[in-house]
């Protein structure tokens, strides 16, 4: 019987690797991928292992269908033209993308999988130049001085035969990394390969490209190394750059006659007429067939030559400024969430100190890197081949990455860490809270203010420190239980709050060689039967750090963590589980205790609120920054409630804080 994880890693080698000798091969294996996510999904098969699912990976997929929603409404707001239907036809694969994900997370493909699957990208590269040469009967003269596209567009084949090539090389210092030095050679031999056959394409975006794709490799170089590294770039480059006859020519039209070739000036002209569809329609663009149509329109009535209804009636020949005219603004900004959400999510990892997550990180870095300029002169995401391969790659190293990060975290805490949790009443809380803190700590202290309930009891049977005091309030009380630990090092914690597994398991590894003096721990809120990653519980407090020369605040509410200066602070990527609310009517209690007593801690501070204006547009302001700007909308309903309910929060905490001051206002009239 065919084991399916193999049966994934099989499709996922196939894929990626057969790209370049055949479109349908990788649409064909991008398309059951997508298939057997779905069915897995179904299933929740991947959710019964475990899986907590990284946000990183919901961002990437919010980059993938925000682009399609956009590509959707300039479709329909032209009423669904024929020519606009068949791009849309083209971007709706990116829908695919959390399928992929899930397939791809199930088979646990790693970095070795997927640089496997890359470096095979180099082997069809080669395997077509060879079969090119043998079909013309070994004249290699002839191939060499002829745009060589491999059977397909030149620009096409020339970009990915270069991005394939770069990738294969970063494959093979991760092997170095790995000690496997035969398949390194191998690698680096195949990757150099494609990249030298790519410069027959004579594609100019390749010599713009280049630079900066070697620049990404630089940080997988020793230290010691990366100097020479960046030296040795601009060489290379220049040698690229006099060994190509089409660059050198235009380059030398442009100096000698200041002229650009013909080539260039028809994309400037593209170009202009893009601006001028984004300037008539800013917010909606002429459409996905619009486009189209008005170069249609400007060659028949003698505007432009007619030569451009062979080259430049697709599209604008520059991803940008092609959704710039045909989406409007909506589509720039759809283009660049789609482009840079994957190069920061990679850029985060470029420094891991785990190999395998380095260097698959570097890899998103150059697939980001390079659609980014070879869009500068074609519009990449309007050619299936091109938009497909992104999809894949893009999904194939951005689940590796995270399957080996955290397969990352095994190396054992030497340091003593003291757990410190104060309670009232939270006898439904306290035994999960201390079960999951003694994944970590060695030392557990509760600081109970006089509940009424079994939270005593129960914090008795798992607490190593358990004491009942008054209620001074929430900072001074956590200063108290900070006093009576031991460890060197302290994890803070709320008695709804989880330490998860796998941020057990990350806390852990970086303890035993820590790099920082303190940490943060990303949110997770868990609330009506949701967990929400983005908004209000997209903060990550300050919850992990080394105890000595630290206190908290005095205030009443919202206490800080005083760190003393020049001490480094990270941020954690597991999550801290947050058991905030019962139900709405506790949420209400919740909301209105923690806004009035914000009102008495701003108004012991002086603070005044001298109209109900000042509440109103601070409420709206939280709206605004929980729902849209944490990307809070991400989180469906549950995430729209919250938000409101932040936004009133505010609202009352400032409004309290209005309502204070006017006793004394009416004393003073």
């Amino acid at each position: 019987m065919l084991n399916p994880t193999l049966a994934l890693h099989a499709l996922l080698i196939i894929g990626l690797g057969g790209a370049l000798l055949s479109s349908s091969i990788l649409a064909g294996a991008t398309l059951l991928l997508a298939i057997a996510g779905m069915v897995l999904s179904a299933r929740k098969s991947l959710y019964k292992t475990g899986w907590d699912k990284p946000k990183e990976l919901r961002l990437l997929h919010f980059s993938f269908w925000f682009f399609v929603l956009v590509s959707f409404l300039s479709w329909a707001l032209e009423g669904f033209d024929y020519e606009g239907g068949k791009t849309f036809g083209t971007h709706a694969r990116f829908i695919l993308f959390w399928p992929l994900i899930i397939a791809i997370s199930y088979a646990r493909v790693g970095a070795r999988t997927t640089f496997a699957a890359i470096g095979l990208v180099s082997v069809s590269i080669i395997g077509i130049f060879l079969v090119t040469i043998a079909a013309r009967q070994g004249a290699l003269g002839q191939v060499m001085n002829s745009r060589f596209g491999g059977g397909i567009n030149p620009i096409s084949f020339g970009n990915l035969a270069l991005l394939g090539g770069m990738l294969t090389i970063v494959g093979a210092m991760f092997f170095v990394r790995e000690k496997r030095l035969g398949l390194a050679i191998l690698f680096f031999i195949g990757g150099t390969a494609a990249v030298l056959i790519s410069m027959l394409s004579e594609t100019r975006s390749n010599l713009v490209a280049l630079p900066f794709l070697l620049v990404a490799l630089v940080p997988l170089l020793s230290k010691r190394l990366r100097a020479a590294g960046l030296v040795v770039v601009p060489v290379l480059v220049a040698g690229a750059i006099i060994t190509s006859d089409r660059m050198s020519n235009s380059l030398n039209g442009l100096l000698h006659d200041g002229h650009l070739d013909s080539g260039m000036e028809i994309r400037l002209e593209v170009w202009e007429q893009a601006l001028n569809m984004l300037g008539e329609s800013p917010w909606s663009g002429a459409g996905l067939g619009g486009y189209t149509h008005r170069i249609e329109a400007e060659v028949a009535a003698g505007h432009l030559p007619a030569h451009f209804l062979d080259c430049c009636t697709g599209h604008a020949h520059n991803d940008l400024l092609n959704n710039a005219a045909t989406s409007g603004i909506p589509g720039i900004l759809s283009w660049a969430l789609l482009i840079f959400i994957p190069l920061a999510i990679f850029a985060r990892n470029l420094t891991s100190r785990h190999s395998a997550t380095a260097h698959l990180a570097a890899a998103g870095c150059m697939i980001s890197i390079g659609y980014f300029l070879f869009g500068l002169t074609e519009a990449t995401f309007n050619r299936t081949l091109f938009l497909t391969f992104y999809l894949l790659a893009i999904a194939s190293i951005a689940s590796a990455m995270f399957t080996e990060l955290s397969a990352s975290y095994v190396r054992n805490r030497a340091r003593k860490v003291s757990a410190t949790i104060i309670t009232k009443n939270e006898e439904n809380h306290i035994t999960d809270c201390l079960k999951s803190a003694r994944l970590v700590a060695d030392e557990i202290i509760v600081l109970d203010s006089g509940s009424t309930d079994r939270t005593v009891e129960l914090a008795r049977e798992l607490a190593d420190v358990v004491e009942v005091t008054d209620w001074p309030g929430f900072g001074i009380q956590k200063q108290r239980a900070l006093e009576k630990a031991t460890g060197e090092w302290v994890l803070s914690l709320d008695a709804d709050e989880r330490v998860t597994p796998e941020l057990a398991r990350e806390i852990n590894d970086h303890l035993a060689d820590p790099d920082a003096d303190a940490y943060k721990l990303p949110w997770a809120v868990t609330i009506y039967g949701s967990r929400l990653d983005f908004g209000r519980s997209g903060r990550a407090p300050l919850r992990l750090f080394r105890r000595e020369g630290v206190s908290f605040s005095d205030a009443l509410v919202h206490e800080r963590i005083l760190i003393p200066s020049g001490r480094k602070i990270k941020t954690l990527r597991g999550r801290l589980t947050h058991y905030t609310h019962r139900d709405f009517g506790h949420s209400l209690e919740k909301s209105a205790k923690y806004a009035w007593l914000g009102s008495l801690e701003k108004h012991r501070k002086g603070k005044k609120t001298r109209t109900m204006i000042y509440p109103t547009l601070r409420g709206l302001m939280t709206f605004v920054q929980v729902y849209f700007i944490r990307f809070g909308f991400l989180d469906g309903a549950v995430g729209y409630l919250t938000a409101v309910t932040y936004a009133q929060v505010t609202f009352n905490k400032y409004a309290g804080l209005w309502t204070l001051d006017r006793p004394a206002r009416f004393e003073d009239s």
